[in-house]
């Protein structure tokens, strides 16, 4: 589970896009009152659908949709339709099956992730497989919904305390988010979890004509994917987990881990900031740079600064969470430490032309995509993570863990014992899947040691959930990415295990290229 899932997602948090959400519907009012079926037609591959300005498509991507009941309860009423794409093989008579493909989120489109994870895949994989993304139910171009949220970003779905450590704010807006979204949804709210995605996945693979799908997750679609196989376990392939979520912290206790992953992961960045100290002066030690961003984000919270030609500022909640989403990368732990010096700057009055660039360019308004509402992603995060399963009422109870986690966790302020909407969301409608150690010896898991959105010891509780079934890969690396990400141990296990259906015997530690 991730705040984010990339740079531009983070820039999504902190920033309100431009586009219009004022004309997207509830899905039952979308769908159609066709009925649904229980193997679906073929698949008709045709053009994708419009994507915002300036982003790009892998020209070899073909899309189509599959019609799916809106309630598994109802088969036979309303439907929506689920956006799917294709990358096929070049290769057909290699041709081993499908690969479905989920970037996680938890909301997060997935439509366009056969083209982005293509270059990264050897000819034994792209040889074998068709790569399949799809947009989730609700996600994207898969009947988009809406709360018609003011702020259409993530970042009020994380709520960080005041500079005191009072969540009062926070339970206002809390209930405030969970009635908007009661009134611009209804029931249908209750509609969109994750066992009802998991159920349009088989229904995608029935139009995809297979008997059975692989799968990649990562961070989200890991909890998807266990989902999937313990629904579905006789349609499972080969499944590879990457950042994993432990299906028994399902949501509540996952975000709790949240204080601890931030703790691991934060001296990656701390140690390359104090080797650059000349000329970032944020320290010149791990212990050093804390204490400084420590009293930055205190700094920022009690007086935000105003960012000169924009209608944004920075404040703590920006501060922590372009931190959080930077970290989440290795490649981008530069880019978090430029951010930090020109934060440091703008503070003390004293930006330079650099780091007015570095803000400018995080804080740039991401293009609207065509036919998907501005809040979409952070309406259907709220409706898995508040959907999947029922959350405490007990306003106290955040109050304390709140307290608790800003003592013992500072770097992350306080945030994750907070109260999110879900304390006031609607009553799930069925119970979350239990996922077992039952079924075949089919699943990959890669897991960093120092994530922080999907902490090792949710990774770990994956595999103790699903037991011998899977074999785990864990790697001495920071970051929520494990595949492509500086571990050729990692990689090697991914490709073998795709290509030619080889597991490790036994758990194996796996060492990355050293950080510069």
């Amino acid at each position: 589970m991730t705040v984010t899932a990339g740079i531009a997602a983070v820039m999504g948090m902190a920033t309100s896009c431009s586009a219009d959400s004022s004309s997207a519907q509830p899905a039952a009012q979308k769908s159609s009152s066709a009925p649904a079926t229980t193997s679906s037609a073929a698949l008709a591959w045709g053009a994708c659908p419009p994507l915002a300005q300036g982003a790009k498509r892998d020209p070899r991507e073909k899309c189509g949709t599959v019609k799916v009941p809106l309630d598994y309860r109802h088969p036979d009423g309303k439907t929506i339709s689920i956006a799917v794409s294709r990358i096929a093989t070049a290769k057909p008579g290699k041709r081993r099956g499908v690969l479905l493909l989920n970037p996680g989120g938890p909301a997060l489109e997935g439509l366009d992730t056969p083209g982005e994870m293509a270059p990264t895949l050897p000819a034994p994989v792209l040889d074998e497989y068709d790569l399949i993304g799809f947009d989730p139910r609700g996600v994207g171009h898969s009947a988009p919904i809406s709360c018609h949220l003011t702020d259409p970003s993530l970042s009020n779905m994380f709520p960080y305390p005041a500079a005191d450590g009072s969540i009062t704010a926070n339970v206002t807006l809390a209930r405030t988010t969970a009635r908007q979204c009661a009134s611009a949804l209804g029931d249908d709210v209750a509609l969109f979890t994750t066992r009802n995605t998991a159920r349009d996945l088989d229904l995608v693979r029935q139009a995809l004509g297979e008997k059975k799908i692989s799968y990649w997750g990562q961070s989200y679609g890991t909890y998807l994917g266990t989902v999937y196989r313990s629904l579905f376990p006789a349609d499972t392939d080969r499944m590879v987990l990457e950042g994993n979520v432990d299906p028994n912290k399902v949501w509540a206790r996952q975000s709790a881990t949240w204080g601890k992953g931030m703790a691991d992961r934060f001296p990656d960045a701390a140690r390359l900031a104090a080797a650059h100290n000349d000329s970032l002066e944020l320290g010149k030690d791990v212990a050093q740079v804390k204490k400084a961003y420590l009293a930055l984000g205190d700094r920022l919270d009690r007086k935000p600064i105003p960012l000169p030609g924009s209608k944004s500022s920075l404040n703590g909640v920006t501060f922590r969470q372009f931190t959080y989403g930077l970290l989440l990368h290795n490649e981008l732990l530069p880019v978090l430490t430029q951010f930090w010096k020109a934060a440091a700057d703008m503070a003390a009055g004293q930006p330079s032309s650099q780091d007015s660039a570095v803000l400018g360019q995080l804080f740039a308004d991401s293009p609207p995509e065509p036919g998907v509402p501005a809040d979409n992603q952070a309406t259907m995060f709220l409706a898995l993570t508040c959907g999947d399963v029922q959350w405490s009422h007990d306003v106290a109870k955040y109050a304390a863990g709140t307290a608790a986690d800003r003592e013992k966790w500072p770097l992350s302020a306080g945030m994750p014992g907070n109260i999110w909407p879900c304390a006031f969301w609607h009553a799930p409608i069925e119970a979350p899947v239990k996922v077992t150690s039952h079924g075949s010896r089919d699943v990959l898991l890669l897991q960093n040691r120092r994530d922080n959105a999907t902490p090792w010891e949710t990774g770990r509780g994956l595999r103790r959930a699903l037991g011998s079934q899977a074999a785990f890969v864990g790697v001495d690396n920071g970051g929520h990415y494990v595949y492509h990400s500086g571990s050729t141990c990692a990689d090697a296990a991914t490709v073998a295990f795709l290509a030619e259906g080889k597991l490790p015997a036994k758990d194996v530690h796996c060492t990355a290229k050293p950080l510069n």
